[in-house]
């Protein structure tokens, strides 16, 4: 199995003519009969640690979710089916490799062969919740999975006779350039969405495709299209397994193999179709009519008919009258019956088998990511897809740079012609705080950029689709530049010519420079305090507190010199003080506010009509108030809040990229 999925079989060009005349002819799996890998599981067992109890009395109990499980997926349909905790998804993971390896035992493997360390990159996996990119059409996400998926050394034609042929074999030509659909964007239908997500899983052609739950949120017909395409594919040779919870008798009768759980538990592990007459020949017969997904769960659950005909029968039976222990009574039974039948007998001889036969291979962790294509070939295509998500889902940028236009536009008028008096003094201390306060709360809307994607980014870097790192650059890139630095920019236009500020290029580009720069230091704090978080609403708070925090120590609302020494240390942590700052020093800088000469010659009762009184004397220029703020305006003054920013800026997104690195990605 290890030769055959490190040589992705896409085998999909076969020449035809000479003298380089040659045609391509595209031969998918559905054409061909596959050799599916053969799955086997031995003694699986896994456990978590619960917290219960009070902060203070807080305990940690086991909890068991699979118990000494054992058994074989072959090529085919193998469903597992089980009541809602059974531990379905838990056990698909298991085999998957997705799962936490804290906690787990017992052995997968792969045609008798220890799991690859790669192997969830080289298997295909659907997950429970559609994750795609909405905004992208069916054609252009299998492009994307195509492009980072298959080897480097596949031509681009190849790849794209790949994505064309599963466009044709899953039913998806007539929406293949529409769409898949957001909440804000009309999309496809359910099934086509969900034929989309496992096209994309079977442009690498695995032997083994695991699918969580593929019915969720689809009707009861759009759910049975979706398992006839699954059926076909198991009947061209691959090994699909899947867990699905209550499918109807049209589906079931569909599956080649069927593993019932409860409580992590086997009860059944044998043919679909023999499934029933097991149960008939342990006292559990399907009343007429019913569906027989149904009946094992009422089975399981104690409700079924056949449970009260046994109790006719078995007068000393279970006590109905006591539902949980009757539940209890039923499981322990059910278990126990199935170990002791025939089928696990079977089951346990064969694995036995395997595992004689099993290479002498020192087995490691499935827990290594492997890709197929270069940093800058992952960083192009999720660079490209991101931008192209921003443009054709645009209402986050557009309700941004709508804010900022109209901000500037109140503050500009509100500030409008500041003059060079006593009143242009507060006037320009007032806008130039109000900016900088704003470019720190304006980037709150940077906490969804990892959160909103959080599912389709952990899905994609498990499944080997790209780096973290390329990740975390294509977010960073896209939205400084769209939601950062043009609205900063615009910004800066409209404030600074409406207020009147200093009319030299020189200060405006170090305005617009400074405004830029708190933007991408605030944002890139906003990342690193949610790149773990999961909900937007908890991160927003966590902000809100921070930049209040910050806005206090800026240097406008409180005197800083006069705060206590065990809290003045925070304001070196503080974004709007290297701002407001800098700010500061390219406004005030050459600004006169009185005539020095007359200053001489006037009573202090006078020079407060003309210009500020302080306990320093008469303040006539930019320079003495700066002096007055205790603000150093060197030019070394002003660029080194520049660089206190830059510095800021770099060290939270280290953070942010740390935390996206190590956020748990298995379940």
């Amino acid at each position: 199995m290890m030769e055959r999925a490190s040589h992705i079989n896409i085998a999909m060009i076969e020449d035809v003519g000479v003298n380089g005349g040659a045609k391509s002819k595209v031969i998918t799996t559905m054409d061909k009969q596959l050799c599916g890998s053969t799955v086997s599981f031995h003694n699986i067992q896994y456990k978590v640690e619960l917290k219960t109890g009070l902060l203070c009395q807080r305990k940690t109990t086991p909890r068991e979710i699979l118990v000494d499980l054992n058994g074989i997926m072959k090529p085919g349909l193998n469903a597992i089916l089980g009541p809602t905790g059974s531990g379905k998804s838990s056990f698909l993971d298991v085999l998957a490799a997705r799962k936490d390896p804290s906690g787990l035992s017992g052995e997968v493997l792969i045609d008798g062969a220890p799991q690859p360390p790669n192997f969830k990159c080289l298997s295909g996996y659907v997950t429970q919740d559609d994750v795609v990119m909405g905004t992208l059409t069916v054609r252009e996400n299998l492009r994307f999975s195509a492009a980072l998926r298959l080897p480097s050394s596949v031509a681009q034609r190849e790849k794209e006779a790949r994505v064309n042929h599963l466009i044709k074999e899953l039913g998806l030509t007539k929406v293949a350039d529409s769409k898949v659909g957001t909440q804000m964007i009309r999309g496809i239908s359910g099934g086509e969405r969900k034929r989309t997500i496992i096209g994309m899983e079977l442009i690498i052609d695995p032997s083994v495709l695991f699918l969580d739950e593929p019915t969720t949120g689809l009707d009861a017909s759009t759910a049975n299209s979706v398992l006839l395409l699954l059926k076909r594919m198991a009947s061209h040779g691959r090994t699909i397994i899947m867990s699905i919870h209550q499918p109807r008798y049209s589906i079931y009768r569909l599956f080649d193999t069927l593993t019932l759980l409860v409580s992590g538990k086997m009860v059944y592990h044998g043919p679909a179709m023999n499934a029933l007459d097991y149960f008939a020949d342990n006292g559990f017969a399907c009343e007429p009519h019913n569906n027989p997904a149904d009946f094992f769960l009422d089975v399981i659950n104690g409700e079924s008919t056949a449970i009260a005909m046994n109790k006719m029968q078995d007068p000393e039976g279970i006590d109905f009258e006591e539902p949980s222990i009757s539940r209890q009574n039923i499981e322990e039974r059910l278990v126990e019956e199935y170990r002791n039948s025939s089928y696990s007998r079977n089951t346990q001889a064969e694995l036995e088998r395997i595992s004689q036969g099993k290479e002498d291979i020192i087995q490691t962790e499935s827990r290594t990511i492997t890709y197929n294509s270069s940093f800058f070939h992952q960083l192009h295509w999720v660079l490209k897809r991101t931008f192209q998500n921003l443009a054709l889902n645009p209402q986050t940028s557009v309700a941004q740079l709508g804010v900022t236009i109209f901000l500037a536009l109140i503050v500009g008028a509100i500030f409008f012609g500041v003059k060079d008096d006593p009143s242009g003094i507060q006037n320009r201390m007032g806008a130039l705080f109000f900016i900088t306060t704003n470019q720190c709360f304006s980037t709150v809307s940077a906490a969804e950029l990892f959160i909103a994607e959080r599912k389709l980014f952990v899905h994609e870097y498990t499944s080997g689709y790209y780096r973290v790192s390329v990740y975390f650059l294509s977010k960073i890139l896209s939205d400084i530049i769209t939601l950062r630095t043009i609205p900063s920019i615009i910004f800066s236009c409209i404030v600074y010519f409406m207020i009147g500020l200093k009319f030299t290029m020189t200060a405006f580009f170090i305005f617009t420079l400074t405004v830029t720069l708190v933007a991408y230091t605030a944002t890139a704090m906003t990342l690193a305090i949610s790149a773990d978080q999961s909900v937007v609403a908890l991160a927003n708070i966590f902000m809100t507190i921070t930049f209040v925090f910050m806005m206090i120590f800026s240097g406008l609302l409180v005197n800083v010199p006069s705060i206590m020494d065990w809290l003045a240390w925070l304001k070196y942590l503080s974004i709007p003080r290297y701002g407001l700052a800098a700010l500061k020093i390219n406004e005030f800088v050459g600004l006169k506010f009185c005539d020095e000469s007359v200053v001489q010659n006037i009573t202090t009762s006078n020079a407060t009509a003309d210009c500020i009184v302080s306990t320093a004397g008469v303040i006539c220029t930019g320079e003495q108030y700066l002096d007055y703020l205790g603000i150093e305006y060197t030019t070394w003054g002003l660029w080194e809040n520049h660089v206190a920013l830059t510095v800021m800026a770099l060290i939270f997104l280290t953070i942010a990229y740390l935390k996206l690195r190590f956020i748990k990605k298995f379940t």
